[in-house]
Order: C-alpha cells, then structure tokens, then sequence
C-alpha cells in the first residue's frame, strides 16, 4: 500500500457516502465498482489525492480516502473476534511497545492485533506470533499479507502453544489473547527482560483474576494492574452538543505487569485487601 497521499494500483480504497455508508475494494485496472445508480471505472481513481470526491456515471458521488488501520480492521475476514481498535490502541501504548522492540504473541486470531505491533515494533524490530488453530492462522497470515502487501519479514507466525516453544533469546514484552493467559506465566517469566512488559487481553473477571493471582503468586512480577476501555462518540451540531446514545462498551480487560530483576523479591502489598477478597475465614 502506497503512502503518498495519492491512489495508486493496488492500494485500499475507502468510498463515502453523503449518509456517511462506507464501501471498501482494491484498485484493480480494467475493473468496474458498480453501485444502484451508476459505476466508477478503477482507472480513474489511479492518480487522484486522497480527499477527492469522485461520481459514478449517474452523479453519486463519494469521498475517497485510504482506509485507517481501524477502517481496515473492522472490514477485513475474521476467523475469531478481533481485537478492536480501541484496545489494540491501548495494548499498544500501555505495553509501551517501541520501535525495535522483541515481542512475543499468543493468541493471534484473525490478525488485527498482529498488523497493530508490527506496525509499532517497524522493520527493525520482531514479532513472534503463535496460534493454536491452522485456519485461524491462514486467516491472519492472509490479513496480513494484504494490509502490508506483503508478508513482513520482520515476524514469525507459528501454529501451537507459545508456552510450549522454546527459546535461548529475551524478549521486551509478552503480550497474550487467549483463554488461560495464566497457563503462560512461568513461560513468560523465563522468555522476559528484566522491566519487560507482561500484558494480557481476557474477556471476563474469571480470567482477570486467574491471571492476576498467577502473576502474584509467580514471585517474578510487580503488582499487576488492570483496566478497560470505554468509548463514547459525541453529537454536535451547532450548540446542540451531547452524548451518542449508543457507545463501545465492554469488550476486553487489559492486565499489565513488569518483569522484575532475577532474584529480587517482590516488594509486598500494603493495602489492605476488600472484605471477603479472599473468601470467608473459618473460626
């Protein structure tokens, strides 16, 4: 996919409505896009700068742009749910994952929280991708392919557990979307730099606990911290400002911890626990 700010062949194609409906394809010459009133010859979009309007041969008319990451992610083929923009954003910036740096993944479903890192990590960095499941991988593989042009030498896609991998190099973070994030814990704690990042996508309390007690009970990490991310879109039309009705709520809880240095303990937890965290005491 070309980055000059101009349509070239090949690239994504994202096509507007005045209503605000989108339409995807890929430019391809010789080809025709046909809607109910109309069609838009492929070769004459190649050329034209982002931002055009263009029209079909009965006067529809569309705003053109390349597709954002999130645009692409939202429309590409899915095997398992995707990680959505919103919390890839966040795993992003939360995990800190840098140019350059060594990221291992697990849990790689239909690719959107792959093209995401590697994006992050640029050509000097590495990812390493496991997936338990052949046809979801194929389908990520193929997302992949299609949003870069290219498979991306700087990654590695494998079919199986991450935990049972091995390997003699560290790594700078470990970031895992699956099931049992707290089956991985000790893989995690021997593949980790010391202050790398341990991060984990679930979905439900179960699995937040699961893994937070597992980090705790590892001796090997900080306390572990957790969030999620809710968005809301907003109305405004002149001084007629407030909220959407409806909004991005739940999706996914992100659990962060830090590697510590080998050997030190874990500085202990002060606060005092919620009542009844821990289940009821027998006198």
């Amino acid at each position: 996919m070309s980055n000059d700010g101009f349509f070239s062949e090949g690239d994504r194609i994202q096509l507007t409505d005045p209503k605000g409906k989108m339409y995807t394809f890929t430019i391809t010459p010789g080809k025709e896009w046909h809607t109910h009133k109309g069609w838009i010859v492929h070769n004459d979009l190649i050329g034209l700068p982002e931002g055009s309007v263009v029209s079909t041969s009965a006067g529809l008319k569309f705003t053109a742009f390349k597709p954002l990451l999130g645009d692409f992610v939202l429309s590409m083929p899915r095997g398992a749910t995707i990680v959505y923009p919103k919390d890839a954003a966040m795993i992003v910036g939360v995990a800190d994952v840098f140019p350059g740096a060594k990221v291992i993944e697990a849990g790689v479903g239909s690719g959107a929280l792959s093209i995401s890192l590697l994006r992050a990590i640029g050509a000097e960095g590495k990812l390493s991708s496991f997936e338990r499941r052949e046809d979801f991988a194929e389908i990520a593989r193929e997302n992949v392919r299609t949003y870069f042009g290219e498979l991306p030498p700087q990654w590695s896609l494998s079919v199986g557990s991450v935990q049972e991998s091995t390997t003699d190099k560290k790594y700078d973070r470990v970031i895992l979307d699956m099931l049992a994030p707290w089956e991985c814990i000790s893989f995690a704690s021997e593949v980790l730099r010391p202050g790398g990042v341990f991060l984990a996508y679930v979905a439900t309390t179960t699995q937040l606990s699961a893994t937070a007690e597992a980090l705790k009970e590892n001796g090997s990490f900080t306390e572990p911290l957790s969030s999620e991310t809710i968005v809301r879109d907003w109305h405004h039309e002149g001084l007629a400002v407030r909220p959407m009705q409806r909004m991005i709520g739940h999706t996914g809880f992100l659990i962060v911890s830090r590697r510590m240095a080998p050997g030190v303990e874990v500085l202990a937890r002060r606060r005092r626990p919620s009542k009844g965290a821990y289940g009821v005491s027998e006198e």
